[in-house]
């Protein structure tokens, strides 16, 4: 008997999701929300300064980092706002997880938007929007090590999982950059179609997805040849792919389409779409994934919430209100 109680203890528990953190920077407050998994409730609000967009946690998950701008929005298809840019808002702020407490600042360079770190967390790779560079910073010295000219408008940054390159998006040139993280330097310059935005990479690291925005595809890049070798599109609404992840396994590609407010499935042994999560929200941007691969999350500005949405169904389950303008997210390691 006590054999079977043990044994529906443990089934249960396997059962169970483990609870975490979901992390979302809120461009228009300044601030961070914590969402608590066991009920999607706000728990928590960190007020981090200007236009925080880009987030990531540190190796240990200890601490978490986040992109702060002092440069005025400009709203989606106008020219940048002409008013003067507070360049001492400029920065990556350091949380505390365990306090929930912003604690430091690190000098980014100007106007960051993403950035990534290596895998050690020792360096961080941050694009520079309005000085089309890369800013390489040294972290525990918060001392920038190295300055890298890229294209105009440079946006998302994804580290590959050797650690051994850094992948740099240029939105107006329509390029990905290739960064060498053992020189710091750049290695290959990828053409892609209009407007890319985010990269994913396959665990194995064979391949990238790069998400194209105007050109309404998802590119897909062979990452040894450093070569374009397919482009993903799906017929039907209006679909401008801007983040995207990928499953812990490497088999499933998850788009958010901004504008066609839906999230797209990505077969990647096919390279195709498979699956369409319609009205997760208006004009979906950034997206993340549970650390258990079950639930995806959609950061959605214009409409002030996170969409909840399980992977098994594909549908949205819940809708967390979180603070003005909703755009990067990071889920608790």
């Amino acid at each position: 008997m006590n054999g079977i109680i043990v044994w529906l203890c443990a089934l249960l528990l396997a059962a169970e999701p483990e609870a975490f953190r979901v992390y979302v920077t809120n461009e228009r407050s300044g601030d961070v929300s914590v969402i608590d998994s066991r009920d999607w409730k706000v728990i928590n609000t960190i007020p981090v300064g200007k236009r925080p967009r880009g987030i990531h946690f540190d190796p240990t998950g200890k601490m978490l980092y986040v992109a702060l701008s002092g440069t005025p929005i400009s709203p989606p298809g106008q020219e940048r706002d002409a008013s003067p840019a507070d360049k001492t808002a400029d920065g990556i702020g350091v949380i505390d997880v365990a306090t929930g407490r912003l604690i430091n600042k690190l000098n980014s360079g100007s106007d960051p938007e993403q950035f990534d770190l290596t895998r050690d967390g020792k360096k961080m790779y941050i694009s520079n929007e309005d000085i089309n560079a890369v800013t390489i910073l040294d972290v525990k010295s918060g001392e920038s090590i190295k300055r890298l000219p890229v294209g105009t408008e440079p946006e998302g940054v994804t580290t590959s999982p050797d650690g051994r390159q850094v992948f740099v998006t240029s939105e107006t040139t329509s390029e990905v950059h290739v960064i060498d993280t053992s020189s710091d330097s750049i290695v290959a310059t990828i053409k892609t179609p209009e407007r890319p935005r985010s990269i994913a990479f396959l665990p194995d690291g064979s391949k990238a997805y790069v998400t194209c925005e105007t050109a309404g595809v998802v590119c897909v890049i062979d990452v040894a040849g450093a070569k374009v070798i397919g482009s993903i599109k799906h017929e039907g609404g209006s679909i401008r792919p801007m983040g995207i992840v990928v499953s812990r396994d490497g088999s499933r590609g998850y788009v958010t389409t901004g504008r066609g407010g839906s999230v797209l499935e990505i077969d990647t042994a096919k390279d195709q779409v498979t699956r369409v999560a319609e009205k997760v929200g208006q004009r979906p941007w950034g997206i993340a994934i549970s650390p258990d691969g079950r639930t995806l999350f959609t950061a959605n500005g214009p409409s002030n919430d996170l969409a909840v949405i399980d992977v098994a169904t594909f549908t949205v389950t819940h809708r967390v209100p979180c603070g003005s303008s909703p755009w990067g997210i990071a889920t608790s390691p």
